[in-house]
């Protein structure tokens, strides 16, 4: 259904995430990927939702459609953990990872993720919050997860698909597919919204 309302324009996605192109693909789209090199800062009095939708709409704004042959819609995402009232970053190194999810054990934090769908004459963007539970976990566990998977490039310094959110996460209070990387239900609904 997507892809007949979609047939005419070139999907964009502007995100060299695989897990974001993998959930795409899972959705049924057929689009191209086109990662955009900008940096990653915001406002600092900007919180939460307030930053992810930002960071997503920066993106989107400094897509290029000049060179475009036919009608684009591009797609932007950027994914926040926010715990205590401030961002956690992607982590530089091995002990930086170590020490983001120390601060993570035992605790719930949230996973916001914003989303901008842009053409070029229209924007919208949405956000979706995942509220994620982890158990206490031991220095031996946050040890070999950073040492056998290297997080440095996920935010909060972890993958709830991987080791660490098999034995680590005990519940979670919304889209499981926000915390991978994209919510896509409400993605299919907010494109369907966009295009019609």
């Amino acid at each position: 259904m997507l892809q007949s309302l979609l047939q005419n324009y070139k999907v964009i996605l502007a995100s060299g995430s695989p897990r974001r192109q993998q959930l795409l693909k899972e959705l049924g789209l057929t689009f191209e990927v086109s990662p955009l090199d900008i940096k990653e800062s915001y406002p600092p009095h900007l919180k939460g939702s307030d930053i992810a939708i930002y960071l997503s709409e920066l993106k989107a704004r400094a897509f290029d459609f000049q060179n475009q042959s036919k009608e684009c819609l591009v797609i932007t995402a950027d994914t926040i953990v926010w715990l205590d009232g401030q961002v956690l970053p992607k982590p530089k190194d091995e002990q930086e990872a170590f020490s983001i999810l120390q601060k993570l054990s035992g605790k719930s934090h949230e996973v916001i993720t914003g989303v901008s769908l842009r053409t070029n004459l229209n924007i919208r963007s949405f956000f979706s919050v995942t509220k994620v539970w982890f158990k206490n976990l031991s220095p031996r566990e946050i040890q070999y997860y950073v040492t056998h998977f290297h997080p440095f490039d996920k935010a909060g310094a972890y993958g709830i698909q991987e080791w660490i959110g098999y034995i680590g996460i005990e519940k979670i209070e919304g889209s499981y597919f926000n915390v991978v990387g994209l919510p896509v239900q409400r993605l299919y609904t907010e494109l369907i919204r966009f295009v019609q």
